[in-house]
Order: structure tokens, then C-alpha cells, then sequence
């Protein structure tokens, strides 16, 4: 089996925080991930990112504008 290699911009799911978030580089054995609406970053090891659906994707980026409407971001 080949290990998923995401691109620079995509948006991912990072399976050890549970958290959404778009590609932002690669730095050593670590890709950096901005969650979807913005935020700060943080490191994922490359091995627990899987490619988020359309669907997916969609849901994460209104659920963050949700909660900057809300003044929680």
C-alpha cells in the first residue's frame, strides 16, 4: 500500500486530532495544517492525513464561519 502524499493547498483530515485543515507546507517529517476559516497552525505527521470529500470539506469551512459569527474564532 502506498502512503497518501497530500499537495500544498489541499484540505485534509488529521486522524490524530480529529481536526480539518488545509496544507500549508512541509517542514521535515511534518506537513503544516491551517484550519479551514483560519487559525493557527500546527505539525501532522504525514502518516495520519487522509483526503477529506467535497462533502466534508464543505461542512468544516460552515462550521467555521458559524463560529466567527459567532465571535468564537
Amino acid at each position: 500500500m502506498t502512503a497518501y502524499k497530500p499537495k500544498l493547498h489541499e484540505t485534509v483530515e488529521d486522524t490524530g486530532t480529529r481536526k480539518v485543515g488545509k496544507v500549508m507546507g512541509f517542514e521535515g517529517p511534518y506537513v503544516q495544517l491551517r484550519p479551514i476559516g483560519g487559525g493557527r497552525e500546527w505539525d501532522a505527521k504525514q502518516e495520519n492525513l487522509k483526503p477529506v470529500t467535497v462533502s466534508d470539506g464543505l461542512s468544516a469551512a460552515v462550521a467555521a464561519a458559524n463560529a466567527q459569527s459567532r465571535g468564537e474564532l
